[in-house]
């Protein structure tokens, strides 16, 4: 597919812009007149990364790097620490951000690079944002993952709080441009400047997280400041607690919440909620296959990766990938309860952090709960809870004790207590650390 040659045709007659970022609106007819990187160094094959965001420039650079069938790294600057890491780890040649170029070198290649060149395909290296070691350097077929696009979908208007880097991010950006929709990109990811945008631009749907959502709850900014456009919010990239759930429904009884469930190790996942206030989901769509292995979640997909470029292969020889997520099930959905090595052992009886945590919720005052196993030398473990306090309110620490012993098995009451803010990394996620 030339996707610049493909998306001209389907907005040929369009007025609308495809794209609404500070610097204005944006047609796609119009995208062309933007200045672009210049690209006649770069060839088919090429490992680029691309520093960029959701505006004109990078948007168009990066359909033009598609087209020449290059091995695209899309990179934000909130990973810049990790830049030189990914660089190596992914086989960088070329760097692009704004107007710089830099090539680079390497003495070593890759077979699934190899296999994408000798093909003409392009490839997209995403990187993990795992719990457990350095990112894993994710390669997938690009020009097979374009392909999914070419059905014609429905599409609402979507604001892009997903970042360029992430496999959904990108998916909400392909999505909207081959449907003829809108995609606006926040000025920035304040509780208060999204609301804002959300209305400005009638915005229908905004994918978040539930980190994020709790900050919606608690900003006191809803449902007053909530634009009557928005019909759908969608939330993943980590588990939400019913507590949050549960409360938002209450306060938005015209929203329909939706559960989304994905891994850049597996390309696309479609998933479906149970209802708008459970966290029991149905994963399926076209060419995934699920099941339960001691309580963990298996899936195997077509359109998976090709392969780690700097780790062992994750699937086992028959193609299932182990999502390392300890899962209820039920009437063929499933219900995330936590990561399998986040498993808490005091004496023997096991549980997830979410249990403690979903209790720890319910006391007023507590914004954030973050709970853990820590060694102990006779149990094995203890549990360890770190609670954010809410704006301007004083924990009780010998209270929030008592209502522990009260609400929860002994084993499970926290056997340390610390009061701290709880980091939130700029993808809004709680900080795994």
């Amino acid at each position: 597919m030339n996707v610049l040659a493909e998306l001209s045709d389907r907005w040929r007659d369009i007025n609308d812009p495809f794209l609404i970022h500070s610097s204005g609106a944006l047609r796609f007819r119009d995208i062309t007149k933007h200045e672009s990187v210049d690209l006649s160094d770069v060839k088919g094959g090429d490992v680029v990364a691309l520093i960029g965001d959701f505006d004109p420039k990078s948007i168009l650079t990066l359909l033009r790097l598609i087209d020449k069938n290059v091995i695209l790294v899309p990179l934000t600057v909130y990973t810049r620490s990790q830049h030189d890491y990914f660089f190596e780890s992914a086989l960088v040649n070329v760097v692009f951000e704004g107007d710089n170029v830099k090539r680079l070198n390497h003495s070593h290649t890759h077979e699934f690079i190899d296999s994408l060149r000798s093909k003409d395909h392009a490839g997209l290296v995403l990187f993990s944002t795992g719990t457990t070691g350095r990112p894993k350097a994710v390669l997938h077929d690009l020009t097979l993952f374009m392909e999914r696009f070419k059905t014609p979908r429905p599409t609402l208007k979507t604001i892009n709080f997903l970042m360029f880097d992430h496999i959904g991010g990108l998916n909400t950006m392909f999505h909207t441009l081959f449907n003829k929709g809108t995609v606006v990109a926040p000025k920035s990811f304040s509780v208060e400047d999204i609301l804002a945008t959300c209305s400005e631009h009638e915005i229908e749907v905004l994918p978040t997280t539930p980190t994020f959502l709790r900050m919606l709850l608690l900003s006191g900014l809803i449902p007053k400041n909530l634009p009557k456009s928005l019909r759908i919010i969608t939330y993943g990239t980590e588990r939400m607690d019913q507590t949050t759930l549960d409360t938002l429904c209450k306060l938005l009884p015209d929203i329909d919440f939706r559960q989304t469930f994905g891994m850049s190790e597996l390309g696309i996942v479609r998933v479906k909620s149970e209802s708008r206030n459970s966290l029991f989901m149905r994963v399926g769509g076209e060419g995934i296959e699920t099941r339960v292995v001691d309580k963990v979640l298996e899936i195997r997909s077509k359109t998976r990766m090709l392969g780690y470029l700097n780790a062992e292969s994750p699937f086992d020889n028959d193609g299932w990938y182990n999502t390392g997520d300890m899962v209820e099930e039920r009437d063929g959905c499933y219900r995330i309860l936590g990561r399998t090595n986040e498993v808490i052992n005091v004496g023997g009886l096991k549980f997830m952090p979410s249990e403690v945590e979903r209790v720890a919720l319910q006391f007023q005052g507590v914004a954030f709960a973050k709970a853990k196993g820590k060694n102990n030398p006779i149990t094995g473990q203890h549990v360890e809870l770190i609670v954010e306090p809410l704006k301007g309110a004083i924990l009780n620490r010998l209270e929030m004790q008592a209502f522990f012993r009260k609400t929860l098995p002994k084993h499970m009451c926290p056997q340390k207590l610390v009061l701290s803010g709880i980091a939130i990394s700029h993808r809004f996620k709680k900080s795994i650390t």
